[in-house]
């Protein structure tokens, strides 16, 4: 696979951001809002916003099941904050009615960092992505309260009080962050990303 076309769901959150990131990546990024845009990607970034929101938008234009099918064949997908919280299999402190996609083995907590006046910045050091720290920015970000088994934690938060709260994760084809990687300028997670769809 020469260039991956990977889509962006475009229901809410930063969609243009992480158009822009996987364009500098090597891939063909494109807009997914119809069931139909979902059989020609072969990969699926799931961007921030607000995961109720996001829920009930997905399940608005048809798109739960389509997604979810394509997920469980094996799709690769990343999720950058509520992206973490649709493919997460458990919620913490969801509401009653909230669905994910699902498929990674962890329990999130929603806003775990505290509200939107809470968001901060930390540097993380990733060794999939290298020596150099990644700048990450938490915007009402969740955190990842429980792992399973074939889960690889590849980030934790540093210092201060939240030191040690996993914010970024692996399983196969799914990858997750608690940050928003498309609004710094540093491409190293969305390139990491585009390979593994091209080893997909």
């Amino acid at each position: 696979m020469t260039t991956p076309t990977i889509g962006v769901l475009a229901v809410q959150g930063d969609v243009r951001e992480h158009l822009v990131a996987l364009e500098a990546a090597g891939a063909t990024g494109v807009r997914v809002r119809r069931p139909e845009e979902i059989e020609g990607i072969d990969g699926l970034v799931i961007p921030g916003g607000e995961s109720t929101v996001m829920d009930k938008l997905v399940r608005t234009f048809g798109l739960h099941e389509p997604l979810r099918a394509r997920l469980t064949g094996g799709l690769p997908a990343y999720g950058s904050c509520a992206g973490m919280i649709m493919l997460a299999d458990r919620i913490a402190d969801g509401r009653d009615d909230q669905q994910t996609l699902g498929g990674l083995d962890i329990t999130v907590r929603r806003n775990a960092f505290g509200r939107q006046v809470d968001s901060f910045e930390a540097d993380l050091h990733i060794r999939e992505l290298g020596p150099e720290p990644m700048r990450a920015v938490f915007i009402r970000a969740p955190w990842v309260e429980e792992t399973g088994a074939a889960v690889r934690v590849l980030a934790r938060v540093e210092s201060g009080p939240a030191a040690g709260r996993v914010v970024a994760v692996r399983q196969g084809n799914l990858l997750a962050t608690s940050f928003h990687p498309e609004v710094t300028g540093d491409h190293r997670v969305h390139s990491y990303f585009v390979a593994m769809v091209r080893s997909a």
